[in-house]
C-alpha cells in the first residue's frame, strides 16, 4: 500500500473521488460540492485554521488504485465538557472493508497528532462547525443523505471500533411529516404566551438580516456558547453566514421568539439543499447556481431541516420551545411548502433536546456516532462525554 499525503491539486482531487468510489454502489449516496471540500482545507477561506491545522493522506493499493483518505486536525478551541487533556480530531474518513488499509490511515492520523501533543483523537469530525460532517453513520443508510450529513458505507463502523475507538456520543436525528398534529402541549402553551403580555414569535423577515443576525448572536451565545461545547459567535460572523445562506433561506421557516422585543429564542431551518445537489454531481458553477434558483423557484425541495436551537438560560423551562414551535406550525402547516421535516443531530449529552424532538411526535430516522481514541490509556481513561447540566445554566 503507498500512503500518500495531500499536497496538490491533483492528490486533492484524489482525496474528493475516494469518498465518490467507496459509495459508487448505494443508489442514496448524494456527492457532497467538491468545493466546499476544497474550501475546508483552504487557509484563505476557513477561519479555523487561526485556530488550528490540518493534515490529510491519501491511500493506494499496491496497484496504484485509490483506496482510502483521511484527515486530521488540531484545534484550540475544540473542547469536550469532562476532557482534561488535549484531543485531536479526524474526519472525512474513507476506506474499503480491509481492516489493514483502515489502521495505515488511523496510523497515520495518530502519529501526526502525537506530534502535536495530542493524547487522543475524537472522530469522524469536521474541521469547523458541527453541522457538517459530524460523526459516523450507524443507523439511516435507507434514505439519501440530508445536506452536510456524513455518509458511508455501514461496515466502516467495524473498521473504527476494530482499530479501538470507541462510542464518545451518539448524535440522533428525527424527522416526521410537516402536517403531523402536534401533541396538545404545544397548543396550550401557545395560548399560554399569546395571553401573556410583551411575548411574540414570528418568522424572519429576508430583508432585514442585518437585524436577526444579531438576534440569533444573542440568543446562540446565551444558550450555547457558556457550555463549553460551542464556541462564541460575533454578530459580524452571524452577517456573514446569513448573507451567504440568503440564496438558498425562507424565510417562512427561521422563527424567532421575543419578550418585549428582545429575542429569547431560536428556531431555524433551511431546505434540505441535498434536494437540489444531487442533480449536480459535486459540481457548483454559475449553471447549478442558475439551476438551484429555478428549482427553488418551482418547490423543488419538499424536505426542510434544523439547523439550530437555542433558548436564552432564564426563559427555559417555561415552554417557550412550544409556543414558538406552534406559531411556526400554524404558519407551515397545510399550505404544502414542505412534506418532511428532519432535525439536525441532537447528542445524548443532551436529552431536553432530544425530549424536544420526542414530544413533537418525530420518530429516529438515523443515528451518527462520534468516536473517541485515547492514545495512552495507562495514562487516561475512556469515559463517554457527560450529560449536559442544565442546573450550570
Amino acid at each position: 500500500m503507498q500512503l500518500t499525503e495531500v499536497n496538490s491539486a491533483a492528490t486533492a482531487a484524489d482525496f474528493i473521488k475516494v469518498n465518490v468510489l467507496m459509495n459508487k454502489n448505494n443508489p442514496n449516496y448524494i456527492r457532497p460540492i467538491d468545493n466546499e471540500v476544497h474550501d475546508t482545507f483552504n487557509k484563505e477561506k476557513n477561519k479555523q485554521y487561526k485556530y488550528g491545522e490540518t493534515k490529510r493522506w491519501i491511500l493506494k493499493d499496491d496497484h496504484g488504485k485509490l483506496i482510502g483518505r483521511i484527515a486530521a486536525f488540531t484545534h484550540t478551541k475544540y473542547v469536550n465538557k469532562g476532557t482534561d487533556f488535549a484531543t485531536g480530531c479526524v474526519g472525512f474518513f474513507d476506506c474499503i472493508n480491509d481492516h489493514r488499509a483502515a489502521n495505515t490511515l488511523f496510523d497515520a492520523a495518530k502519529a501526526w497528532l502525537q506530534s502535536k501533543g495530542m493524547e487522543a483523537m475524537d472522530g469522524p469530525v469536521n474541521f469547523g462547525d458541527r453541522d457538517k460532517w459530524w460523526g459516523l453513520m450507524v443507523e439511516g443508510f435507507d434514505q439519501p443523505p440530508m445536506y452536510g450529513m456524513s455518509y458511508n458505507p455501514p461496515y466502516y463502523e467495524q473498521l473504527m471500533e476494530g482499530y479501538g475507538f470507541k462510542n464518545y456520543y451518539n448524535q440522533y436525528y428525527y424527522a416526521m411529516s410537516i402536517d403531523a398534529p402536534l401533541p396538545p402541549r404545544f397548543p396550550e402553551r401557545y395560548a399560554k404566551f399569546s395571553a401573556k403580555p410583551g411575548y411574540s414569535a414570528r418568522h424572519i423577515d429576508i430583508k432585514n438580516l442585518d437585524k436577526h443576525a444579531a438576534e440569533f448572536a444573542t440568543v446562540y451565545n446565551a444558550a450555547w456558547a457558556q457550555h463549553g461545547e460551542a464556541k462564541e459567535m460575533s454578530v459580524e460572523q452571524v452577517k456573514k453566514l446569513f448573507y451567504k445562506m440568503k440564496p438558498i433561506l425562507d424565510e417562512r421557516i427561521v422563527w424567532f421568539a421575543y419578550y418585549k422585543n428582545e429575542p429569547i429564542a431560536m428556531w431555524i431551518n433551511i431546505p434540505d439543499l441535498n434536494e437540489f445537489y444531487k442533480h449536480f454531481n459535486g459540481k457548483f458553477g454559475l449553471l447549478q447556481k442558475l439551476q438551484l434558483l429555478w428549482l427553488k423557484k418551482r418547490g423543488a425541495c419538499k424536505k426542510f431541516t434544523g439547523i439550530a436551537f437555542g433558548i436564552v438560560p432564564k426563559f427555559q423551562a417555561l415552554g417557550i420551545d412550544s409556543y414558538m414551535i406552534y406559531a411556526g406550525a400554524l404558519f407551515i402547516q397545510g399550505k404544502r411548502f414542505y412534506d418532511m421535516y428532519e432535525m439536525g443531530w441532537a447528542a445524548d449529552w443532551n436529552p431536553k433536546m432530544l425530549n424536544i424532538y420526542k414530544t413533537l411526535g418525530g420518530n429516529q430516522s438515523r443515528r451518527m456516532v462520534t468516536y473517541r481514541y485515547i492514545f495512552d490509556t495507562g495514562k487516561h481513561f475512556f469515559e463517554r462525554h457527560p450529560v449536559m447540566d442544565y442546573a450550570a445554566q
